[in-house]
């Protein structure tokens, strides 16, 4: 009985001075964010398929802090002040990163001391521009030119064009209602692509949708996408 009187009293003041330190952690207050760009153009992808890692060297086990890309090419990520290196997964996004010299490669260095904003560059396989969305009947249409932006050695040939319509302002190929493919083989002009998607009825029913344009490259797993647009019925 002697030795629990005297354990009790030990484990109790453990458990205190544990509490203690998790009241006393500090969280990160320091927000870095951006956009994924080309030339200052946002590049749209799937929301959560693309993602930025962010390394803080000098801090025991290195384990990368990961920043998901949002589907209008913006990140964020709360973090500590700090020495930061920047990188995509490799293979990973509808683009290829852009190196900087020999030794850094295509890392970007940050120095983090409060809020920042810090845009990244790449260099997409394609672009789609000028996207003209209408409604109808039950029906989505879209017209749309696509840029090859990377040619020779390192272009890529398109796979499929695809019109992705669903409910919400979230729009991708894990979430829609109704998608019209198009084969790469199909287009014979990049300035002249024509889509209609055929939406079924919705429950609860409602007069309007969202659409945007996606893009699969061969050999590219991650596709480019256009903004979202709403789109009356």
């Amino acid at each position: 009985m002697k030795i629990r009187f005297h354990i009790m009293p030990l484990v109790a003041m453990v458990a205190l001075l544990s509490a203690c330190e998790k009241d006393n952690y500090t969280e990160p207050k320091s927000m870095l964010s951006g956009k994924v760009v080309y030339k200052g153009e946002p590049v749209g992808v799937e929301a959560g398929q693309v993602r930025l890692q962010l390394w803080q060297p000098g801090f025991g086990k290195l384990a990368a802090i990961d920043a998901p890309i949002s589907q209008d090419g913006s990140y964020s990520a709360l973090l500590f002040d700090g020495n930061y290196k920047l990188v995509f997964p490799k293979n990973r996004g509808p683009f290829k990163t852009i190196v900087k010299d020999a030794a850094a490669k295509d890392t970007l260095f940050v120095k983090l001391a409060g809020n920042q904003a810090l845009d990244v560059e790449v260099m997409p396989y394609y672009m789609i521009r000028t996207p003209q969305f209408s409604g109808g009947e039950s029906k989505v249409n879209v017209s749309l030119k696509l840029e090859k932006i990377l040619t020779g050695a390192e272009g890529k040939d398109i796979e499929r064009v695809s019109l992705y319509v669903n409910k919400t302002d979230f729009v991708a190929r894990a979430t829609n209602v109704a998608v019209t493919d198009v084969p790469g083989t199909d287009i014979k002009d990049l300035n002249a692509i024509n889509l209609t998607a055929t939406v079924p009825t919705l429950s609860p029913a409602q007069n309007y949708v969202f659409a945007r344009v996606g893009v699969k490259i061969k050999d590219v797993e991650d596709m480019v996408f256009s903004p979202v647009q709403k789109v009356n019925l």
